[in-house]
């Protein structure tokens, strides 16, 4: 309702929200989100609007009557979570489990897919996996956002798609942490942090300032932009960190497993060559179960 009271004063004063979005010092796609009811707007940003679009301070008054602060559940949620993530000017991770999208090679996403249910819709499947690739695009430009990682032991010790695909896992992990922008630290096993969070969670910053805190249940996403939430949040992603490896042991960990996933890699290989030498060498022999043919006599002279 907020939204579209703001669409009307903009169009009532004879606006586009690229020309309003230069006033408040936003990029017209942020204004777009704003009239559609995807982001809330803070208070010193709609009194600008207010005095802008000479609304007297209607905008401001019904503002304040918007529980901002309510649990609402969103059908879109996961398309809400990647315009908060295409904005942010700086993205923190706590992942259990599996590895984090950004940092997903292809093959693995590719493995990850497969096993839901887009495995049996093609055309699901290649949109899911350009999707996800695309998300990461932004993060490995040479200018970047920040992207701070704490990625559980167990991320990468569950194997997905079998050991050559965790190879090229810990391969790309070991790219990407070249950049400047990009920062991964492992939990281990035996991490003597204090009592982690339960779930999996995600704190953006944003370009103005605000942060937002993003986790999932089973069957959706949450949001909050709470203050106490987002700081109990963040306490609790530096306590973790706080005992995590560093940034090059965590290296030297993800090289360890990359070389174990090798091994694992080439030994399936050799297996599969013996077992596939031993078939063949198996071929037009009879079976030791089957009836015994006497060999035919040859007729004497």
């Amino acid at each position: 309702m907020f939204g579209e009271a703001l669409r009307y004063a903009r169009e009532r004063a004879g606006y586009t929200q690229e020309e309003l979005g230069v006033f408040l010092n936003f990029h017209r796609t942020v204004i777009t989100r704003f009239e559609g009811g995807k982001r809330p707007m803070d208070r010193d940003t709609v009194g600008r609007a207010d005095e802008v679009l000479s609304m007297g301070g209607l905008l401001v008054r019904l503002w304040e009557r918007v529980d901002w602060q309510a649990d609402i559940e969103r059908p879109d949620w996961f398309e809400t979570f990647m315009e908060l993530e295409e904005e942010a000017a700086a993205v923190r991770v706590l992942q259990y489990a599996r590895v984090n999208g950004l940092l997903q090679c292809e093959a693995y996403l590719r493995a990850m897919f497969a096993t839901g249910n887009a495995r049996n819709n093609p055309k699901l499947f290649a949109e899911r996996v350009a999707t996800r690739m695309g998300r990461q695009g932004r993060f490995l430009a040479p200018d970047g956002p920040t992207l701070l990682v704490v990625l559980d032991e167990g991320a990468i010790r569950s194997v997905v798609g079998g050991p050559g695909v965790m190879r090229q896992q810990m391969e790309h992990l070991l790219a990407v942490t070249e950049r400047s922008n990009i920062f991964l630290q492992v939990a281990p096993f035996d991490c003597p942090a204090p009592a982690s969070p339960s779930a999996s969670m995600v704190l953006l910053l944003m370009p103005d300032g605000k942060e937002w805190v993003y986790s999932e249940s089973l069957y959706r996403g949450h949001f909050s932009d709470v203050p106490s939430i987002v700081e109990g949040s963040r306490r609790d992603f530096d306590l973790v960190r706080a005992g995590v490896l560093s940034l090059g042991e965590s290296r030297a960990l993800i090289a360890d497993a990359m070389e174990e996933y090798r091994f694992a890699e080439r030994r399936s290989q050799e297996g599969c060559l013996a077992q596939e030498q031993l078939q063949r060498g198996r071929r037009g022999r009879v079976h030791r179960g089957s009836p015994r043919i006497p060999p035919r006599r040859r007729p004497g002279p």
